[in-house]
Parts: C-alpha cells; structure tokens; sequence
C-alpha cells in the first residue's frame, strides 16, 4: 500500500505536540465501530485517519468492535468490516472486542458503588428522560439517588444474575443533576437485557452503555488518541469522568474531529439499514449505496477512496462533501490502471453491404493509448456489426455528425462507412442499417483522402459477447428542500437502468471486479454478485465526464 506521510492537520499537531513533551512514547489509534451494519464511506476517513496517524508516527492502530447492544449487533457485521478494513489496505496489530472486557468493566462498576459514585435506579426509561430537564432547566434527582452502597452492590449483583425484567432496573452514575451538560445528570452505565450476545453468548444479562465502556476500553488497551467525530464532544467530560473515576492507569485522550457527509446519500446506519430492509436496494453491497462494500462491488478501488478522503482533510466543522470530488478521484485512478475498449449497450444493426461475406479480418487497437506498456488487442471486423441506437438519426439536427442517410463516419480502430438504406419493422421502428464501406480508410494506414467529423465505436456481431449493463445514478435526490420528508420520499426512482448490448470478444476470460473503460461511455466493472460463466454483468463505475473541478 502507498506508505503517505498525511497532510497538516489539528490532530496531527496534537500527537506532535504530545510526543515532543514526552507525555507518550508511542502512539496508539483504534478504529471502534459497533456492529451494527456494514461500514460506509464516512466510516473509510476514520479508518484511514487513524491507521496513517500510527503509521506516520511508527505507532499501532487496534481494530475494536464496540459489541455492548446485543440486541443489533451479528456476526456478518463483524466479519464484513474485518473485509473492509483489509480491502482498504490496512493491517491491525490487534484485535478486539469490547465484550471481552465485561468482567472487568463490571469490577469498575462495582468500584464506582463502592465509592458512593453509581447506584440502582428503579425509574422507567420515560421516567429518567422525564427527571432529565432540559437544556435550560436542571434535571431531578431520583428518588433512589440515595440508596446505600451495600443495597447498591446487592441490587446490582442481583441485576446480573438474571433476577429482574427488562427495564426493571438500571445502574446510573451519581454525577450531577444540574450540570449544564446533559450528558453528566446521572447517565445510565448498565441495562438490563436478556439477549443472546454474538461473543459471549447466555452469560451475560447485563450490558454496559457505550458511554462507559468505551473510555475503558481505551484505556485497557493503552490507547493515546481516541478520535471520533464530533457529536461526541459533548460525550468528552463523561468520558474523562470514567477513566478518573474507574482509576484507569491509562488515560486517553479524546479528540473530535468532523465526520464526513457527502451529496445524495445517506450516512447513517440507520437509513442504510433500512433501505436493505425495505428493499429499495438489494443488500448492504448494491453499488448505488455508499457501504465500502457497495462501492467496492461498483468498481471503486482502494487507493481512490484513500486519496479522496485524504484530500477532504480533516476538519473541526461539520460541511457536506459533492459525491463528484469522490467521482473525481476513481476517474484519476483508473485513467491510467483500465484497459479501452468498445461496448455497445443499446444495439442497432449495421450491414455493411459491400463488405465480403464470410471475411473476418483482425484490426489492431491500443489497449490504452495514455499507457503503451498495456499493448495492444485484436478487435474482429466483419460484415454485421453492432452500433448504439443513439449513433444514428434519420432526421438528424443541425450540427449532428454521427450517423444519417447520405452521412459518412469513422468506425473507431477500422473503417469509413456510409448509410444508403434504413429497414424497419411494421410499426416504423428502426432494425437495420445497410452502409457501405471504403476499403481505402482503413484506420492507420494514414489516409487523408477526406475527412469526417463523427467517429463511432462499434462490435462484430458474429463474435461479440452478450452482456448487462448496469447505470447507476445518485440514490438520494438532494434537491428537494422539502425537511419535513421522509428521506425514503427522496429515494431516486430512476438510480438503476439495465440494458442488454455486447461486449468485445476480449471480454470472454474476464474476472470479476476486473475494470474496463468502454469508449465513450465511462469506467465499467465485472459485478461478482449476477456474473455467472454464462451471463457477463458490468456496473457502470463513472461516466468519463464530469463538470467537477478539484480546487
């Protein structure tokens, strides 16, 4: 992988800053996520920030899985990011699970009982939220706030060995009720829950809440940096209150940093979530989600996405991001990286009718003409081939120079043709085309005869191979400024188009995930989900052109 020295940034000066004091001698990151789902493209700048930041420093990055939520959490979520993580290029130097930490998470518990600084509370959920106050008025203390530290460790210990329901108790850090931030008024740590865990299994009734595991986490493992995005800064003096409390010997440092948002998507696992459920799209890796998975089985490559979310930065505000600067990035990395070559995807017939029967002849082409040490291809040439419907007009406008009656054009890597005849059917649709040829334009033989203003790509009917296509556009409509819609009512109805064309011969070993550029229509990719040996499918990656510039 490309070993990138990561621009400036506030994080950045924070580690130097730290190293210089000697406040530590190595640096360590973690990339935490939950569970829950399959990672996103917002996940990619967090995995990417943390592992270079080690990286740079010569430090270690930990892959952890926050599994505190049974009730949301599976087995394919954890393997699926281990997959990502890798697929993106990087290697942890440990992995785990928060979940192997519940004992000792439990320990800090009861620590805290033990030191008057949590206690078991009898509320409701719409009763704590009730007690809670507002952001302009302080909370109300609980009326079981009070309860003595051995009832406490009774009642907790109890609450462990399966002897309450659901909601019939949780333990709450005793904080302060009238802090400014609501984060602080006595958070709930544990909740009951009778689920079965991916890891551990039966043994646990009792899970701890994010909040509290995760800074131990943190700190067991020896973490020096714990960056996260930013809604979690109003988290931080909870999250500094629990390693002082528990009396960790590690003490993290948490910075914030803003998550990135793109244009006509969603980021939220959540939504993602259920537009699998709900089948708008068909599962976590369908190309029009922005899932690493999704993007992965479009086409995108991992150095593109490395080098787009290295060049967003990394900020201390929340801004959307246009999709088209990601766009921009897997056009400058394939340009050199995909071999050319010809598709067509709405097939029109052309007989050229002057062309001999029966002869094949094999012309020559650059496999990519911006990369000679590609080579070069065979591209059969015979009587029938294919063209795009959209290349011929029989009423053609002014200034149209690809295919009409009377009209000459280029057959791209072959020859002039000219159309004499259009055949339809009953109806008056369009079937065929009979053109002639000029044996004499041959393509680089260096012809100057005349010249024409439209050039074409075509494919050998008797050899070219069938396949689907698939046109992907954006799945979220962002121009409806209508808020109080559900984001579902702005699912573009026309994100998928599939047409059935033909591909040139060359394309008959392909593999999956294998990337083409196919003239004039964009950046394709082998989808490995509906590939089979006798079906090819291509995903539409990115068009050629986009009116994006990259400041």
């Amino acid at each position: 992988m490309d070993k990138k020295n990561i621009s400036s940034n506030f994080i950045k000066n924070i580690i130097i800053k730290d190293l210089e004091s000697g406040k530590y001698k190595e640096i360590v990151t973690r990339f935490p996520p939950e569970p829950n789902g399959y990672l996103h493209i917002g996940h990619a700048k967090s995995i990417c920030l943390n592992f270079d930041l080690a990286d740079e420093f010569n430090g270690k990055t930990y892959l952890r899985f926050d599994d505190t939520n049974p009730l949301k959490e599976d087995i394919e979520y954890v393997e699926s990011i281990k997959e990502d993580v890798k697929w993106l290029g990087y290697e942890w130097d440990g992995l785990y699970f928060a979940s192997d930490y519940f004992e000792e998470m439990y320990r800090r518990a009861v620590l805290l009982i033990k030191k008057g600084k949590a206690y078991v509370c009898d509320l409701s959920p719409e009763e704590i939220k009730e007690y809670r106050g507002t952001l302009t008025e302080p909370g109300k203390e609980s009326p079981y706030r009070n309860r003595s530290v051995e009832e406490n460790l009774d009642l907790f210990e109890r609450m462990r060995k399966g002897e309450f329901k659901e909601g019939e108790k949780v333990l709450r850090a005793k904080i302060d009720m009238a802090s400014p931030n609501l984060n602080m008024r006595d958070p709930v740590i544990y909740r009951i829950s009778h689920s079965k865990h991916h890891n551990t299994g039966d043994k646990w009734c009792i899970y701890p809440m994010y909040d509290f595991a995760h800074p131990i986490e943190d700190a067991i493992e020896g973490v020096t940096h714990s960056i996260c995005t930013l809604e979690f800064e109003d988290h931080r003096p909870l999250y500094e209150w629990v390693i002082r409390e528990c009396e960790m010997e590690n003490q993290p440092k948490q910075i914030e940093f803003a998550r990135l948002n793109l244009t006509n998507t969603v980021m939220s696992k959540r939504k993602l979530k259920q537009l699998v459920d709900e089948k708008y799209v068909d599962g976590w890796d369908d190309p029009r989600m922005p899932t690493i998975s999704g993007l992965r089985r479009r086409g995108y490559t991992p150095e593109a996405i490395r080098n787009f979310v290295r060049a967003v930065g990394v900020a201390k505000s929340n801004s959307v991001v246009d999709y088209r600067m990601l766009e921009h990035f897997i056009r400058e990395d394939l340009k050199l990286k995909a071999p050319r070559t010809m598709a067509v995807l709405r097939p029109l017939k052309v007989i050229i009718t002057n062309y001999p029967e029966g002869q094949v002849e094999m012309l020559e082409a650059d496999n990519n003409p911006e990369n000679p040490e590609m080579g070069k291809r065979l591209i059969p040439f015979s009587r029938e081939i294919y063209i795009e419907q959209e290349d011929f007009m029989e009423n053609p406008p002014k200034k149209y120079f690809r295919l009409f009656p009377g009209n000459e054009v280029r057959l791209k890597h072959a020859y002039f043709i000219k159309c004499n005849e259009v055949i339809k059917d009953e109806n008056g649709n369009i079937i065929e085309l009979h053109c002639t040829y000029d044996p004499e334009t041959k393509s680089g033989t260096g012809f100057t005869g005349r010249k024409v203003k439209g050039t074409i790509h075509w494919v050998d009917a008797k050899h070219a191979i069938p396949a689907e296509f698939r046109l992907y556009d954006y799945l979220i409509l962002d121009e409806d400024e209508d808020e109080g819609k559900s984001f579902l009512d702005k699912v573009n109805p026309n994100s998928l188009e599939i047409l059935q064309g033909f591909v040139e011969p060359n394309m008959k070993d392909v593999k999956p995930y294998d990337r083409f550029q196919f003239f004039r229509h964009g950046y394709f990719s082998v989808d490995p989900k509906y590939t089979t040996k006798d079906k090819l499918v291509f995903n539409r990656i990115v068009s050629l052109k986009s009116s994006f510039k990259l400041k």
